[in-house]
């Protein structure tokens, strides 16, 4: 019989091995990456030094004997759980930790960065209520005109796009966006533009978003208007941004920062 906690050690790290002549696993410790040679003893007092795992248990399990262990010095004298199952090279990869069996130690996950990109400003017709629906109000509104420029071009927006709005019973909207971009070029491209996203705050400050003789004086730092953006074209000189993922932050009456996810 293993010691109180060995359970949630191989738990906590994924096995593999480094090279196919090696006699000996490897394993690495999906909190902080780090590899070293199975060894139960060598890992778990690997968990009791590690400042994620530990972190990790405080916030998510407070009973773990482990965590136990290292803020008191002995395990917590429980039952043992049943043992979880081990995990292993493909299951690591799906589940988000990345790992190399061939090179025998890990690749970081490279963290997205934002990189402001353009911005668009559009002009909407008066809102048409589509009326109750089983998911909330729906509301329709038309694109009169628009102005966006940024890092690769700039141009007019096309009039006739259009928002399908859906207000939720708490006001919280989500926005759903087709519109066209045409370009200054000669001659112009045109990009197809999809977005969604949601509007939603506090009660009250939506409730003068939806007063249009208050809502222009409403602090847009009060709510949040945030948006997912995808681009499409066939003209050869924007291929590039058919394969480009942004995410837009606004303000109520559609002017919006678009920052291109790297």
């Amino acid at each position: 019989m293993g010691r109180i906690g060995d359970g949630d050690v191989h738990a906590a790290y994924v096995e593999f091995r480094a090279k196919d002549s090696d006699k000996c696993l490897s394993a690495q410790c999906i909190y902080c990456q780090s590899v070293r040679a199975k060894n139960t003893s060598r890992q778990r007092q690997h968990l009791l030094e590690c400042p994620n795992y530990l972190s990790a248990m405080k916030e998510h399990n407070p009973d773990n004997p482990i965590l136990h262990e290292a803020v008191n010095g002995t395990p917590v004298q429980t039952t043992p759980a049943k043992t979880p199952k081990k995990r292993d090279l493909d299951t690591m990869i799906n589940g988000g930790f990345q790992g190399s069996a061939q090179m025998g130690h890990a690749y970081p996950i490279p963290v997205p960065k934002l990189e402001r990109d353009f911005q668009m400003s559009v002009q909407l017709n008066p809102k048409i209520s589509v009326g109750p629906g089983i998911w909330g109000q729906r509301n329709w509104l038309s694109f009169i005109s628009g102005h966006w420029n940024g890092r690769w071009g700039k141009g007019t927006v096309v009039p006739g796009g259009q928002d399908s709005q859906l207000v939720a019973p708490d006001l919280s909207t989500h926005l759903d966006l087709t519109y066209l971009l045409q370009t200054h070029d000669h001659p112009p491209a045109y990009i197809s533009v999809k977005s969604e996203g949601w509007r939603v705050g506090p009660r009250d400050i939506l409730e003068k978003l939806e007063d249009p003789s208050v809502a222009d004086e409403v602090d847009p730092k009060s709510y949040s208007f945030r948006l997912y953006v995808h681009m499409e074209t066939g003209d050869p000189r924007y291929l590039h941004l058919n394969t480009g993922m942004w995410v837009g932050s606004g303000v109520r009456r559609v002017v919006y920062d678009a920052y291109r996810v790297c």
